[in-house]
């Protein structure tokens, strides 16, 4: 069984480095004491961010999609009391999902996610469902940065906010 320890400290590094790479400014916390792993400024704002990491599945082994836990911790034995889970709502503001599998980042907001485990599908649903349905590409970093405005490039490294503020465009 992998160290979860590193397969964290994996998934947060690719996080941080694909946000890096599309020219956000980002924030380390020091030390872990704190529920979030990161923030990121986006559209003037400082938005903390809890880096997950997801795996496939699906269902008969097709590996249609991805998920990952959308709460901290684990479930202790059956006593409710030793519960360590804990919900993200209303202490993070995005998920950011490295899928190793994919090689992709994922960012959705904490608020629009269960609290339980989130799916992404990564190809449409063989009955073609689409209501309730998360599309994994809707969510790429990529996309959510060009929703924003951001350019998806290297060569964009800094966002238009900041090339406004520094007199460059």
């Amino acid at each position: 069984m992998p160290n979860t320890k590193a397969v964290g400290n994996t998934s947060e590094a690719a996080v941080l480095a694909e946000f890096v790479r599309l020219g956000f400014p980002v924030c380390l916390p020091f030390g872990d004491n704190q529920c979030y792993d990161l923030v990121v400024e986006a559209g003037g704002r400082f938005l903390s961010v809890q880096c997950k990491t997801a795996w496939l599945c699906g269902r008969k082994g097709d590996n249609a999609c991805i998920r990952f836990n959308a709460h901290s911790g684990g479930f202790g034995p059956a006593d409710s009391s030793s519960n360590r889970s804990r919900p993200y709502r209303g202490e993070v503001d995005l998920f950011a999902v490295y899928s190793p599998d994919t090689r992709k980042v994922y960012v959705l907001p904490v608020d629009e996610c269960p609290i339980t485990e989130v799916w992404l599908r990564l190809i449409p649903a063989r009955n073609n469902q689409q209501r309730k349905v998360r599309m994994a590409e809707e969510h790429t970093l990529a996309a959510w940065a060009a929703s924003l405005g951001y350019a998806e490039s290297a060569s964009a490294s800094s966002p238009p906010a900041v090339l406004a503020a520094t007199g460059r465009s």
